[in-house]
């Protein structure tokens, strides 16, 4: 087994020796692990109210140490997958791994430089209350989510989920969606061994549920009266909410 089995679908750039993912349909646009400017970048796009309003978790106002806090678990999970994979790297052979080492979305001038475009993320489900049919299940939140967060790696039962904003400049040009079937089909599925997929946006989001529809997501359910919460403070407001899921082919309950 060669190191391009191990590390892929990643490759490194050759200069900075960066590890970074391409997306399939646009040339210009790459994937990478955070970067210390990418604090700045968090917090200037989550200030945005034409991205923070649709925002399920993001705090109003949004501070600079949110930001931090954000950007230190996005190092965090980058830093356990790429230790991962030179652990298998040691090994000679390929191994599922418990995250995405890259998350930053960036476009690539002609010089080589780059520009900040938006985040991904795909990890464990982290909303205990939308992990049951039918209901939203604050009662046992906590105990859903720690259940989910048991099991054992590979286990296809596992609920993921998928949070991602892009910068105003770039929407409506079609590379969240590219970067969505990126991350699932390239990383997700075969580094991760994701099998079920939930996400949620808010019903006036249509762009956002769009994004999803794209690569194979449908409506599970609707929920009407949703209120907003998060770990930095409950901010109360009710919205309705537009929960879609995804399945790979092999999944079974």
């Amino acid at each position: 087994m060669t190191k391009e089995n191990v590390w892929s679908p990643l490759e490194a750039n050759p200069t900075t020796k960066e590890v970074f993912m391409r997306v399939r349909n646009h040339e210009d646009i790459i994937i990478t692990p955070p970067r210390p400017e990418d604090v700045q970048n968090i917090f200037v796009s989550q200030s945005d109210p034409r991205i923070y309003h649709w925002m399920l978790t993001t705090p109003k106002p949004y501070l600079r140490e949110y930001a931090e806090a954000s950007w230190l678990k996005s190092k965090q999970h980058a830093d356990a997958a790429l230790k991962e994979l030179e652990d298998a790297n040691s090994f000679n052979r390929p191994k599922l791994v418990s995250s995405c080492p890259v998350a930053f979305i960036r476009r690539v001038r002609e010089d080589g430089s780059d520009e900040f475009v938006g985040h991904v993320t795909i990890g464990r489900c982290p909303k205990g209350e939308l992990m049951k049919e039918e209901i939203v299940d604050w009662d046992h939140e906590v105990q859903n989510k720690a259940e989910n967060d048991s099991k054992e790696l590979g286990d296809p039962t596992i609920l993921w989920s998928i949070g991602n904003f892009i910068a105003p400049k770039f929407h409506g040009q079609g590379i969240m969606t590219d970067v969505v079937d990126t991350i699932l089909h390239d990383w997700a599925v075969p580094r991760m061994g994701v099998r079920h997929v939930l996400v949620g946006a808010f019903v006036e989001n249509v762009g956002s549920a769009r994004v999803f529809e794209k690569n194979g997501f449908r409506t599970s359910r609707i929920i009407q009266r949703y209120r907003e919460k998060n770990h930095f403070k409950v901010k109360g407001k009710i919205h309705g909410l537009h929960l879609l899921e995804w399945k790979h082919e092999s999944y079974q309950m």
